[in-house]
């Protein structure tokens, strides 16, 4: 028996787990090996800015997340998959599968922290062979700085996200020189100052309005095949190594099997300002709900669910909601989370994503002919979701559609 069971080792499950301190048994699953989830192998700086007030690596950011939450009197089970979750008289039964074997364990309280994922070739529906040495960033830095081997010499990164010149930096450091950076995106959707300097320390040109049509090799990559989307022109790339990077997707899949209300825009489900779902006691905090945001921001997801959590656990203060007042977003906004809103709870932020690059654009929430908030933001990118306060949520009245626009 445990009173909250976390599915998911990263940042934002194992910082939910250092807020719990003292609320109950905490148990927090993961089916990796070692807890931190993507930093653990992600050697670079960054991580940690907003959450910790500071800037680490990695793998430091995710020991750290993980001596929190253990030093509050969370349990770590690794190695171990969630592969059902059923109602139970003392709240929902977990089945839990690991090398030791089949368990159960009942929980008053399910958190799902379970993040996203890079869509692969296949989910891409790239043609050709089917060569070893076609991989996503998650595989590739896995490879590298876990198993200590290298991809191959020369390397095709497909994409131009901020991730997409992570890989860049971990093939570097594998020894594997890039030598063609290609998006069907019009630009890239990193920092300018990012782009720049990796371009000039790692001599890649950068393809844009370019489509990979065919992948090339038997037993090993030999090469891709591109078009130029403006000219029509084709032409092939020598490499033996294929990074597909970005175009990220929500781990739903246990969300799913629970039969949780879901967003297709985000492919997460569909939670309130207390990041709760539409089943009473299930939550769900992270990347789950806004693929892809920077880890300390799913950390700071984790810190605000945990009194949402210790609030169920305790009873109080209102019951679980029914009918919240779904969140809608105009184009080009992509999606909004959270994506529903009860009347009472904020946020501290909403996270917005776009579909195309805007530069000081207002955004404007209302509830049928009520402004809500109206405010600038500096920049919206595709691929990077931005914040903007959550405070308006306070002022949502019953169940009617809330409207964001941006313009």
């Amino acid at each position: 028996m445990a009173d909250v069971l976390v599915v998911g080792a990263g940042p934002a499950g194992l910082t939910l787990a250092g807020q719990l301190a003292g609320v109950g048994d905490v148990v927090v699953v993961d089916r990796d090996d070692e807890p931190g989830g993507v930093p653990r192998h992600s050697h670079h700086l960054g991580y940690g800015m907003r959450d910790l007030r500071t800037m680490v690596t990695g793998p430091e950011y995710a020991t750290r997340l993980a001596d929190s939450a253990v030093d509050a009197g969370a349990a770590l089970r690794l190695q171990a998959t969630v592969t059902g979750v059923r109602p139970d008289a003392d709240g929902l039964a977990v089945d839990i599968t690991s090398p030791l074997g089949r368990e159960v364990i009942t929980t008053r309280a399910l958190v799902l922290a379970t993040g996203c994922r890079e869509r692969p070739r296949s989910a891409r529906l790239v043609p050709g062979d089917r060569p070893a040495g076609v991989l996503t960033t998650g595989w590739l830095q896995r490879l590298v700085h876990l198993d200590h081997r290298s991809p191959g010499t020369r390397a095709v990164v497909v994409g131009a996200e901020h991730v997409s010149y992570s890989a860049v930096v971990t093939l570097a450091d594998a020894g594997c020189r890039t030598v063609a950076m290609v998006t069907d995106k019009p630009r890239h959707t990193s920092y300018a100052a990012f782009d720049a300097a990796a371009r000039l320390r790692y001599r890649f040109p950068l393809l844009t309005r370019t489509r990979i049509t065919r992948i090339i090799g038997h037993e090993r990559v030999t090469g891709v095949e591109v078009v130029d989307e403006r000219t029509g022109e084709q032409h092939v790339i020598e490499c033996d190594t294929v990074v597909f990077t970005g175009d990220w997707i929500a781990e739903h899949e246990l969300a799913r099997r629970l039969g949780l209300a879901m967003d297709a825009a985000t492919s997460g489900p569909v939670v309130d300002g207390a990041f709760r779902t539409s089943m009473p006691g299930v939550f769900a905090v992270g990347n789950l709900l806004h693929p892809a945001s920077t880890a300390d921001r799913c950390a700071l997801d984790g810190r605000a669910a945990g009194r949402a959590v210790i609030d169920w656990l305790s009873g109080s203060p209102a019951p679980w909601p029914s009918t919240p007042a779904p969140v809608r977003v105009d184009p080009p906004l992509a999606w909004a989370s959270p994506a529903a809103v009860t009347p009472g709870t904020a946020p501290p932020t909403v996270l917005l994503q776009v579909t195309r690059p805007m530069t000081l654009p207002t955004v404007t929430v209302t509830q049928g002919s009520r402004t809500l908030w109206s405010g600038r933001v500096p920049v919206a990118v595709p691929t990077r979701p931005f914040p903007i306060p959550g405070r308006w949520h306070a002022d949502v009245t019953g169940a009617d559609e809330v409207r964001i626009r941006i313009s």
